[in-house]
């Protein structure tokens, strides 16, 4: 089983091989990366619907985006601790942050769900991910490390590992032109 770059792979900024059915464990590999990548992604879809709609879960109707709800307003505004809890009370329900924060959300999670893009959903994932645990510190659970910084760790992971291909369109992704030209993109 390979999971390292070949020199020429690597110079040409191509992403880790993936095991492949001829390896040992290749299938099973590629079952999980790609069950875990989807897994990933609805977290993120289905924040970015309960909040947009107000399904209930989290987010009652009355407070979802489309009637005029503010999705950062109650976690920034009454969850927040720790040393930068006044930075992000300050713009919490900002249409700017809540904007970007949306976007975000639906950025990621369909990139995630469908496989593409995934060294910009890992970054922009991982880097939402931190903002959320550092909000709230220290973590309830642990001195330091909770369930925020596992996701973007595994973010990071899943686009090194090629996690797009295995039940996505990651492969036929990064054989568009545009794709193959700007490596961000991959």
């Amino acid at each position: 089983m390979t999971l390292t770059r070949p020199p020429a792979a690597a110079a040409a900024g191509h992403a880790t091989r993936i095991p492949d059915e001829t390896d040992e464990y290749g299938t099973a590999h590629r079952w999980v990366l790609g069950v875990l990548r989807l897994g990933l992604g609805w977290i993120f879809l289905w924040a970015f619907l309960d909040k947009l709609l107000g399904l209930g879960h989290d987010t009652p109707s009355k407070g979802a985006w489309v009637s005029g709800g503010h999705p950062t307003l109650g976690f920034l505004k009454n969850a927040t601790e720790g040393p930068f809890a006044d930075t992000y009370r300050s713009i919490a329900g900002a249409p700017w942050a809540d904007s970007l924060f949306m976007v975000g959300l639906a950025g990621i999670g369909v990139a995630l769900m469908a496989g593409v893009a995934m060294r910009l959903a890992a970054a922009s994932g991982s880097l939402l991910l931190v903002l959320m645990w550092s909000a709230v510190l220290p973590p309830a659970n642990n001195p330091f490390l909770d369930d925020h910084l596992i996701y973007a760790v595994t973010l990071v992971a899943l686009a090194l590992l090629g996690a797009g291909h295995p039940l996505g369109l990651g492969r036929a992704w990064e054989r568009l032109p545009l794709v193959r030209r700007h490596a961000f993109l991959r």
